[in-house]
C-alpha cells in the first residue's frame, strides 16, 4: 500500500495565496478555543422546546427539582 499519493500537493499553480489581502490570522480562534455545547433534540422534544431559553429553563427547573428531591 502505497500512501505517499496523499502527500503529494494537488493545489493548483493558480492559487497564489501569498497575493491575498485582507485575512486576518486567527480571526476565530477564541471562539474556536471556547468550544461549542450543542446537542440534538428528537422532533418531540424540539415541539416541546423550541428554543434555547426553553430548553434551559426546564432544565433548571428539573435539576431544582432533583435537587430538593435529594434534601
Amino acid at each position: 500500500m502505497d500512501i505517499s499519493n496523499e502527500l503529494e500537493d494537488d493545489l493548483r499553480p493558480e492559487y497564489d495565496f501569498s497575493k491575498m489581502q485582507g485575512g486576518i490570522r486567527g480571526k476565530y480562534v477564541d471562539r474556536y478555543r471556547a468550544g461549542t455545547n450543542i446537542v440534538l433534540l428528537d422532533p418531540d422534544v424540539l415541539q416541546a422546546f423550541p428554543t434555547s431559553e426553553s430548553v434551559n429553563e426546564a432544565l433548571r427547573l428539573l435539576m431544582q427539582i432533583a435537587q430538593r428531591q435529594k434534601a
